[in-house]
């Protein structure tokens, strides 16, 4: 029998592993950091892209209002809020001498408006001023129907203008080279003058407007020695329209005032000689809070081109200067 081996000692060590682990952290491909910024990116191209959308998509006052809601204007203080000019005077609204000593002084107080007081009311004289405009546009077609119905007068259509003025709606009855509505050098109507100034008086009987008549002449001067002159022939010519309109139908008290201004508001600055210059005006001024609205002027109004619903009128050759009327 064989002799028994004899275990070795170092066959019987078990051997030693040392086993290496790496311990990641979170920020490895399956961490979440990565995340974190990818959404912070996202937010941003979304807010970049939502600033573009409203900058396209608004206007000018829009994108004011919006940067006013984000950016409050603040009340600031004119020389610091230390200084003596400042919003509290140089004082902290913190200080024991801004506290209200009563109870009385504090809370509110009611303002009240007394019944007495008077007021201009924007509004309400811009709608009166476009009722009495809108009356005004009717009394237009009706003097021009009533023209149109009468044979002997439809000629002096073209004599007849109609203008819108801040005082109210002017009435201008022009004379031609050919045509006059006075006498030579006088007051005194002629008979299709007196007829065309009835017409226009039936029209205007009815209205609660006050009637301004202003006399017009052409710059040709009188003759040396002559008492009479343009101012004293425009107001007389006034004052003959006047009459003229009262025995029409109008109520004499309608008549605010005449006036007489010779050749010193010419219809045709260009040609003061002109015989359209030889006029008289009829104006049916606005009443209550629509004068207040339109003003004193007789100007015409802006973007009118005198208002006039008849034709031009024709140029016509004028005749040279004579030494009287």
């Amino acid at each position: 029998m064989a002799a028994k081996r004899k275990p070795d000692p170092v066959e019987n060590v078990r051997p030693i592993i040392v086993k290496k682990i790496i311990e990641e952290g979170h920020g490895g491909h399956h961490g979440g950091a990565w995340k974190v910024a990818y959404a912070d990116f996202v937010t941003a191209m979304m807010a970049f892209f939502l600033l573009m959308w409203l900058l396209g998509a608004t206007e000018e006052k829009d994108r004011k209002a919006i940067a006013d809601y984000f950016a409050p204007t603040m009340v600031q203080l004119k020389n610091g809020s230390a200084g003596t000019n400042g919003l509290f005077g140089g004082e902290s609204i913190v200080d024991r001498d801004s506290y209200a000593k009563r109870a009385s002084q504090t809370g509110t107080r009611a303002i009240t408006i007394p019944q007495d007081a008077t007021g201009t009311n924007d509004d309400k004289g811009k709608a009166a001023r476009s009722a009495q405009q809108a009356q005004f546009e009717q009394l237009k077609k009706e003097i021009e129907q009533r023209l149109e119905a009468r044979k002997d007068l439809q000629k002096l259509m073209k004599n007849v203008r109609f203008t819108d003025t801040r005082e109210g709606l002017r009435i201008d009855l022009v004379d031609e080279a050919d045509f006059s509505m006075f006498a030579l050098s006088t007051d005194a109507l002629v008979p299709k003058a007196a007829e065309l100034l009835r017409e226009v008086a039936q029209v205007i009987n009815g209205m609660p407007n006050p009637v301004i008549i202003r006399g017009h002449t052409d710059a040709l001067p009188y003759a040396s020695g002559k008492t009479m002159n343009n101012w004293m022939l425009s107001t007389a010519r006034a004052e003959a329209t006047r009459k003229a309109l009262v025995v029409g139908g109008i109520n004499p008290g309608q008549v605010a005032r005449i006036e007489g201004v010779a050749d010193k508001e010419p219809f045709n600055p260009q040609d003061r000689n002109d015989p359209a210059n030889r006029r008289m005006s009829i104006t049916l001024a606005f009443t209550g809070s629509a004068a207040g609205a339109a003003g004193a002027s007789g100007a015409p109004l802006p973007g009118s081109s005198g208002g006039s619903t008849a034709p031009a009128l024709p140029s016509r050759p004028v005749p040279a200067p004579v030494p009287k009327k």
